[in-house]
C-alpha cells in the first residue's frame, strides 16, 4: 500500500521557519516527480513547488511566484523523502500542505498519482 506521509507542520509566527518533510512507503518511486501542494480554508488547493531529477547530482525545481526566494524543495531519494524548507513565513502561508508524487511534469493537481493526508502550517501575525 502506498503512503506518503507529511511531518512538520505546526504553528509559527511570521517571519519564521518550519521544514516539511513527506516520507513515501509501499513501491518503487523512479521516475516520479515530487511536489508540494497546499489549500488555505475556502480556497483551491494550489501547487506551491517541485522537483525533477536530471541525473546524477542534479535536479530542476519549480517554485509559485510567491514562495521563490522563501521555500526550497529537496528530496533524499535513498530515503525516499521529499521536504519543503520554509522561510520568512507570512500569514497568507497558512494552510494544509500536502506532499504529492506524479509521473507527469509539470506537476499539476489532476494528474497527481499519490497524495499525502496533508499537515497544517498556521503563520499568526
Amino acid at each position: 500500500q502506498v503512503q506518503l506521509v507529511e511531518s512538520g507542520g505546526g504553528l509559527v509566527q511570521a517571519g519564521g521557519s518550519l521544514r516539511l518533510s513527506c516520507a513515501a512507503s509501499g513501491r518503487t518511486f523512479a521516475g516520479y516527480y515530487w511536489a508540494w501542494f497546499r489549500q488555505a480554508l475556502g480556497k483551491d488547493r494550489e501547487f506551491v513547488a517541485a522537483v525533477k531529477w536530471i541525473g546524477g547530482s542534479t535536479y530542476y525545481q519549480d517554485y509559485r511566484d510567491s514562495a521563490k526566494g522563501r521555500f526550497t524543495i529537496s528530496r533524499d531519494n535513498a530515503k525516499n523523502t521529499v521536504y519543503l524548507q520554509m522561510n520568512s513565513l507570512k500569514p497568507e502561508d497558512t494552510a494544509i500542505y500536502y506532499c504529492a508524487a506524479s509521473t507527469g511534469w509539470p506537476v499539476v493537481a489532476g494528474r497527481v498519482d499519490y497524495w499525502g493526508r496533508g499537515t497544517q502550517v498556521t503563520v499568526s501575525s
